[in-house]
């Protein structure tokens, strides 16, 4: 079997695996209980956080864990929404699922959203940001890098825009975390997730800046400071952190792009994408004019290549990719979009397959 479906979940790592055992075995209590197996494990929790917030570069009493990058999501942009006294929100028509269904519920609660497009190259403009900012702006939310088309977002920039005018910033991370260097980014929350970068599925973390007031969405909790209840997974937050030491090649990726798409010259394939220094290149959006992505995807299933038609959330929507929604594509043409994406464990021999077999699929669409 071939994986080149990394931006969905990756493989986990066996350090994280040995990691979570070992915590399991030895870390049993809960963290909030006060005798010596609670403290054990509250003594490693603390650790945790600081790694992470190490990694993010951002304050250790900042960092909350979550059960995923969804429920950060949502638990960031709606605790930090609700305590301002504004009610216009501004993100984009290509946030992950979990960010659209927080800006659903803030629109039913009275929250006026802009969701703004993309250019066709993938990347939101500074200048439109600017233009959608009102008086009574209280949040702005864009992802750090799409995970359907790895177009590298300007949050620093939108961050010190949002500064500017008194607005607080979020940032899905989720796809740049462990992957990229975000220690620059000074954005007011962010969201990260384990099992993109090797950890296990069902952990995660936001940061929210501790300078920031913030109304929980659960009142009364008392885990994680009652920004999040349920007792807390110590050994998957511990795996977490084992996941998070290791760096991304961001040069060998590179390399693997460029060797798919040396292969793929001269085909149907067509890569959408933005400028290389605006491109994380582990994740590439592509289609094949006239077949649909999800036929694509059906074929290469069968040869034991694993890709995807886009984010794991949004598999049963019709319409298609929202990334390419937001760059201006038709209906049909979203619907022909498909993504492949590499990670620590893609080898060159396994691109080069996946490259004689999108070359087929190809030459097989041409003849209809």
């Amino acid at each position: 079997m071939m994986y080149f479906d990394y931006a969905a979940t990756s493989p986990m790592r066996k350090e994280a695996i040995d990691v979570y055992i070992e915590a399991a075995l030895h870390f049993p209590g809960n963290t909030s209980s006060p005798h010596d197996e609670g403290t054990k494990a509250n003594l490693l929790l603390q650790r945790c956080r600081e790694q992470i917030a190490k990694k993010a570069g951002v304050p250790a009493d900042g960092i909350y864990f979550t059960g995923s990058g969804t429920e950060g999501n949502i638990l960031a942009i709606l605790s930090m929404a609700r305590n301002r006294k504004g009610m216009h929100v501004i993100t984009s028509m290509a946030e992950h699922t979990s960010v659209h269904s927080a800006m659903t519920l803030l629109e039913s609660e009275g929250f006026e959203v802009t969701k703004l497009p993309m250019n066709e190259n993938g990347v939101i403009s500074i200048g439109e940001v600017l233009a959608a900012i009102r008086p009574d702006t209280v949040l702005i939310s864009i992802q750090h890098i799409n995970p359907e088309i790895g177009t590298i977002q300007p949050v620093e920039k939108i961050s010190s825009l949002a500064k500017k005018h008194g607005i607080l910033f979020h940032t899905d991370c989720v796809q740049s975390f462990g992957k990229v260097d975000i220690t620059r980014i000074e954005a007011d929350a962010m969201t990260f997730s384990a099992h993109k970068i090797g950890g296990p599925k069902g952990c995660g973390a936001i940061y929210l800046s501790p300078h920031c007031l913030i109304t929980p969405v659960f009142p009364g909790l008392t885990h994680e400071k009652g920004v999040r209840g349920g007792t807390v997974d110590t050994p998957a937050i511990a795996a977490f952190v084992e996941a998070s030491q290791f760096a991304i090649d961001l040069k060998r990726l590179s390399y693997l792009r460029n060797l798919l798409k040396k292969e793929l010259n001269g085909t149907l394939c067509k890569w959408i994408e933005a400028d290389e220094t605006e491109q994380f290149p582990g994740v590439i959006g592509m289609c094949i004019p006239g077949i649909e992505g999800q036929l694509v995807m059906l074929a290469l299933n069968a040869k034991d290549i694993r890709i995807s038609t886009g984010s794991a959330c949004d598999t049963s929507a019709a319409a298609g990719t929202k990334a390419a929604i937001a760059m201006g594509l038709s209906i049909d043409e979203a619907r022909q979009f498909f993504r492949i994406s590499l990670g620590y464990g893609t080898t060159e021999e396994e691109v080069l397959e996946l490259a004689r077999s999108l070359a087929h699929v190809a030459t097989e669409a041409a003849m209809i």
